[in-house]
């Protein structure tokens, strides 16, 4: 895989040389986005899930591990980031002058122990790095899925299901591909039909890139239970490698978007609706619709390094045909060409009748409140943040907030007079220190406005990072996120919550899911790259939230011995749905 992640950085490197510079009105000089529609490629209905035997090892299509005895997965290029210094940050709040306050408002019901480092070892005989975790919570059951595993708990916390590899999930599938340890993954509940949807992508790449393909491999179930049958499907992207894939529910499409890489030189975004009615169904001709966002057509900065579909909470529907939003971020600090900080809104439309017709356009570009990206990391741009005894900077971790993009997930709600969207990314809230900007944006009549937005990184010393925001069904809302500092706080999992009738910009309570204990010691830096924090269906008001973090166990282990922890917490201001 070295030699494909150099040529991928190669690829990306280039297309940086495309950067324009453009106007507030830049939508109106956009060329219009052309849809492709297809059909999927392959189909067929597993048997239960939990009937799949675990595959040995052997037999496998394995990616070779790299000196360490770690397989990174998506081996992502890195960027060279260049960091002029500290550039401010505009929404950090006088509340967040003092340490995190923890004041019980908010109770912890589960609190468990996930997929872990150890079972991709019990699966394959090697550790991977970095784990990708996330999951989703569903009416009975909660679903995580890692870097290179996926495991079904009651919400008890009793494993019900696995863990199993991926890749086992689509054994005797026609595209072999998808049967590989490749990762990348995604799960999503989607309550408006009871449905699961479990994903990942393909990484076969060879010495002829031209004649590379991959896939995105999506499996849904053919029924509530998520140990049950699914209904395989994969959708071609072509010779281009479909990085970083994010999953959206909407009303009558799943949205798909990812961070394209092309043979040679080529970057650009893809965006795609994959037709649910007809996937729900187990309908073998299920089809989807491809937007490519050209980096040579379309500015980066507006692309960036990624987009984030908009994905369902609550059991109110959007309107009839409301368009779904689909968000990117940029920051005027970076190299990408920005003016200024924002965050762009593309809205996406399909209507899949006999005839299907769907449109993809730069809807709102928002001006946000100043924020730095360019985090001060070296030796590489991904060593970045300290742990304890941990003396030499090639085993820090990495922020990412150099990634010029929201991360997972863009959580929707309609709450009838208005529409309200929350995410968050990580920054540089003070010098050399990160924190989590987060971010609430309402449609109200088909326009966009940011409602509110913070920047929540107490002044003690502790780094925030890599989080994932939602809101309840009362728009109380909460982050989750990691912590580390170089002296006493090992990498562990806290998350931040605040009331709807909160002074706006504010994060007022601050609570731990688990402490750390240990810390990473590989070279390769890897954090994350995304996190997941859910609502939970049954009463709209209880969040999830899946991370990892080290114990001194797991550091003994191996020197990626990340676990993952899954807990619930339900701020008792929220009135439960009846």
């Amino acid at each position: 895989m070295e030699g494909n992640s150099v040529r991928t950085a190669l690829r990306f490197g280039l297309s940086i040389l495309t950067i324009l510079a453009f106007a507030p009105s830049v939508a109106e000089t956009l060329p219009k986005l052309e849809p492709r529609f297809s059909e999927a490629v392959a189909f067929d209905t597993s048997r239960p899930a939990r009937e799949i035997a675990a595959l040995s090892s052997a037999g496998r299509f394995a990616l070779p591990a790299n000196d360490e005895g770690l397989l990174e997965v998506r081996p992502d290029p890195e960027s060279p980031v260049v960091d002029s210094g500290f550039g401010g940050d505009g929404a950090l709040s006088a509340n967040n002058n003092v340490p995190g306050k923890a004041t019980g408002r908010a109770r912890v019901f589960a609190n468990f122990e996930g997929l872990s480092n150890q079972d991709n070892f019990n699966l394959f005989g090697f550790r991977v790095n970095p784990p990708d975790p996330v999951g989703d919570v569903g009416m009975f059951h909660y679903v995580e899925m890692t870097n290179l595993a996926v495991a079904v708990y009651d919400k008890a916390g009793n494993l019900v299901m696995g863990p199993l590899a991926i890749g086992d999930l689509w054994a005797g599938f026609a595209v072999e591909d998808c049967t590989d340890p490749s990762g990348d993954p995604i799960v999503v509940y989607d309550q408006l039909v009871n449905r699961w949807i479990l994903s990942q992508f393909t990484t076969r790449f060879t010495n002829d890139p031209q004649n590379d393909r991959f896939y995105n491999c999506v499996a849904v179930s053919a029924s509530p239970d998520p140990t049950g049958a699914y209904y395989r499907y994969a959708f071609p992207s072509g010779n281009f490698f479909p990085d970083y894939p994010k999953y959206g529910v909407w009303t009558d499409s799943y949205i798909l978007t990812t961070r394209d890489f092309g043979p040679t030189v080529e970057y650009g975004i893809s965006v795609y609706a994959l037709e649910k009615a007809a996937m729900i169904e187990g309908n073998p001709n299920a089809r989807a619709v491809q937007f490519f966002l050209d980096s040579d057509v379309v500015p980066l900065p507006l692309i960036g390094d990624g987009l984030l579909p908009a994905d369902i909470d609550g059991s109110r529907r959007p309107r009839a045909n409301a368009a779904a939003p689909i968000f990117g971020t940029q920051d005027n600090n970076y190299g990408y060409g920005a003016t200024f900080d924002a965050i762009n809104i593309w809205e996406l439309e399909v209507h899949w009748t006999s005839t299907p017709r769907a449109s993809l356009q730069l809807a709102a570009q928002l001006s946000v409140a100043g924020f730095d990206s360019a985090f001060p990391c070296a030796p590489t741009s991904r060593d970045c943040l300290p742990q304890p005894g941990i003396t030499s900077p090639t085993q820090f971790l990495d922020v990412l907030s150099y990634r010029q993009r929201p991360t997972h997930r863009l959580a929707y709600r309609n709450f009838g007079g208005y529409e309200a969207m929350v995410t968050n990314q990580s920054v540089e809230a003070r010098p050399g220190m990160a924190g989590v900007r987060w971010y609430e944006v309402r449609r109200e009549n088909g326009q966009y406005r940011v409602h509110q937005q913070g920047t929540y990184a107490p002044d003690d010393g502790v780094h925030r990072w890599m989080g994932s925001a939602a809101m309840d069904r009362d728009g109380n809302m909460a982050i989750g996120y990691s912590v580390v500092n170089g002296v006493d706080v090992y990498p562990g999992i806290r998350y931040a919550t605040r009331l709807a009738g909160d002074a706006l910009g504010e994060m007022t309570d601050e609570s731990t899911i688990i402490d750390g204990t240990g810390v990473q010691t590989t070279t390769n830096s890897r954090w994350g790259d995304y996190t997941s924090l859910n609502v939970d269906p049954v009463d709209d008001c209880t969040f999830w939230y899946v991370n990892e973090y080290y114990t001194a166990a797991g550091q003994a282990s191996s020197a990626a011995g990340w676990q993952t922890r899954i807990a619930s917490f339900r701020l008792p201001a929220c009135s439960a749905a009846k």
